[in-house]
This record gives C-alpha cells, structure tokens and sequence, in this order.
C-alpha cells in the first residue's frame, strides 16, 4: 500500500485534506523512529499482527518517513508492562489491553471491555462518536498518556476449564487465568483469578497451577494449545462482550508529533482495527471446527450461571464506582450509551441474526 492509496483507503483525504493542502503533504518530512512494544507473542498473529498492521500503515503512508518498530511481549517490555514504559517515555508507543492495568485503577477496564458491558460495534461507536475516546483520554491524560483505537476481538469465548461446570458452587476455589477487572467479579463467586500473560498460561494450566484459563476466542485459543490439557471450552466470555484494544502514546511524544503524523497514526489505528475484526471473523469458525475434531467439548455456561455473574458484577460496579468519581463518571457515560444501543439492535440486527443463525444450520 502507497502512501496515497493509504489516503484514499482510510479516509485521511476527507478527514485531513481541508488542513493540509496538497503542496504541504509533498513538503519534507521529519524522519522519526519510534518503539511499540505489545502485550502479545508473535505466534498470535492477529494481536501482535494488529500492532505490526499499524506500524507497516504509518510507515507507508509516510515513505517510511515515520517508522514504527514493534516488538512482542517480554522481548523490551514485560507484557503486562506496556502502560509503564509509555508512560514513563523508555518507549514513544504500546499495543496493549487498557484492562491490564485496573491495578492502578479500575477505570483502566473501560479502554477494553467492562464485564457485561457492550458488544463490538457498540463498544467501538461509543469509543468513536459517543464520547468515549474524550472521556477516556481525560483519564489516561493523569499517566501521561493518550489513546488510539488500535484493534478489537469481538465477543470472546468464556474460557477452557479442566473440569465441566456444573453449578455456581464450581467456582468456589476454582483458580482461573483472566484478564483484567472481570477476575474482581469471579472473586465475588469464589474463584482465585490469576493475571498472567500470553505466553504463561499453557505451562500453568498443564501443571495444574491454574484450573482454568481464558484468552480470546478459538482461533487465538487454538495457537496456544489450550484444549490440550483443558478439554471443556464454555461461552460467552460475559467479561469481554466487545473489547477494544488500544494504542498508548506517551503525550508529549504525540504533541510533539507534526499534525499530519498525528493524523495518519490515528488512521493507521483504525485499520489495523478494522483488520483484526475482519481477520477473526474469518478465523474464528474455522478454528472452532478443528478445536471440536480435536475432542474439545464445547459448553454454554448455564442460565444460573450466567445470572449469578450478572449479579456479582453489577454489585462490584456499584461499589467501585461508590468510591472512584472517574470510574462513575465513565460507566454512566458507557452504561448510557450502551442501553441506548441495545434498544435498537434488539429491533432489527438481534431478530435477523437469531433468523440467520438457525437456518444456518440447515
């Protein structure tokens, strides 16, 4: 891709045309190197290969001009340090889950995906025209960063399991690999979440360590290896309806960023984005057929199940956001906006995929 099929394809040509004329765009650029590092192993070629997108966008856009190196989690960067060294300014730029860091506050969760929070689409649009990406950059402006749409998985499976699930009372001690805020709910239920990276979880659910682990969906699950040594794979991952994945700049880097730079990293975020989604809608189903050849037992996580996590959640929400005016403040906004959505999509988009999805079977 040519920088000026670049502009075409993504749109900069309407977005930035009337601010940069074109005798400005063939001026000399500034030749700037910056350093990504991602929360992702290279072998998740749709995680780290949305990063890598993203970099080979800006590059080409800009007659490599503006490089972007990327590197997996661990090689600079522990995966789950991403924030950190963007914040800090050891590296101009991460690929990373916003949910990793709910440690320094829950309102991390809200960058990625909040437990029963939204779908993709209605996720990306409050991110986009609902007032998210604001909200959400006048909160990460508190660590020195800002946010760039940069990727999303669709809804996600709820995870792989060594034993079948057979009521709530399972989860009682049950120690399970997840992500972010949503281990919070599963400890009101019992469970003991574990936060581990990528590249960890198989060696911890083969030697019993963890009992369960989730991480996105069968295309991702299946390169990991999971259903190897944890043969039940239930869903939906309630926690993880929509999640974005986000581009952390350091903020004075992006302000001292030319303003056509700033564009066109934008815009090489929104198609690495758009990418992904399509890449997994592609994979996924392929990927599941195999995983269920291969023996994997495919489970929904009962009603009960799925209303006492509701439930949990819910409560965990209204006492977080108690206590955390920016939590409360994002939530409402995301809370608003999402049923609001919801309101339409069970009009038309819920009753034509339930259509299409039975007779799809025949």
């Amino acid at each position: 891709m040519k920088r000026r099929d670049f502009i075409k394809v993504t749109g900069i040509g309407v977005a930035g045309a009337a601010s940069i004329a074109a005798p400005a765009i063939a001026q000399s650029m500034p030749e700037i190197k910056w350093r990504m590092p991602t929360s992702w192993p290279k072998s998740l070629d749709t995680l780290y290969g949305g990063a890598e997108m993203m970099a080979r966008v800006v590059g080409e856009a800009t007659d490599n001009k503006f490089q972007i190196q990327t590197f997996a989690g661990g090689e600079i960067v522990p995966g789950l340090q991403v924030l950190d060294a963007v914040q800090n300014g050891t590296v101009e730029i991460g690929h990373t889950a916003s949910y990793y860091y709910f440690g320094k506050d829950p309102t991390f969760t809200f960058g990625s995906s909040v437990p029963f929070g939204p779908n993709m689409r209605v996720n990306q649009a409050w991110y986009m025209l609902g007032g998210g990406k604001e909200i959400l950059n006048e909160f990460y402006k508190k660590y020195n960063v800002m946010s760039l749409l940069a990727g999303n998985t669709g809804c996600q499976m709820g995870g792989w399991f060594r034993k079948e699930l057979t009521s709530v009372d399972d989860f009682k001690g049950l120690k399970f690999r997840i992500g972010g805020f949503a281990g919070r709910v599963l400890q009101k239920m019992g469970a003991v979440p574990q936060q581990i990276a990528g590249g960890d979880i198989y060696p911890a659910l083969e030697k019993g360590t963890i009992d369960g682990a989730e991480w996105v969906g069968p295309y991702d699950d299946e390169k990991l290896g999971f259903y190897k040594v944890a043969p039940h794979y239930y869903y939906p991952g309630w926690w993880e309806g929509g999640p974005m994945l986000l581009s952390f700049v350091n903020l004075d880097k992006w302000n001292a960023l030319p303003k056509y730079y700033q564009s066109i990293l934008e815009q090489a975020g929104h198609y690495a984005n758009n990418w992904m989604m399509a890449k997994y809608d592609q994979s996924n189903p392929q990927a599941l057929r195999r995983l269920l050849a291969n023996g994997t037992k495919l489970h929904a996580f009962s009603p009960p199940i799925m209303e006492a996590s509701l439930k949990a959640a819910k409560e965990l929400h209204s006492e977080v956001a108690a206590g955390n005016a920016d939590f409360k403040k994002v939530y409402e906004s995301l809370t608003t906006f999402s049923n609001n959505s919801y309101q339409w999509f069970q009009v038309a988009e819920v009753g034509y995929d339930n259509f299409m999805a039975r007779h799809s079977q025949s």
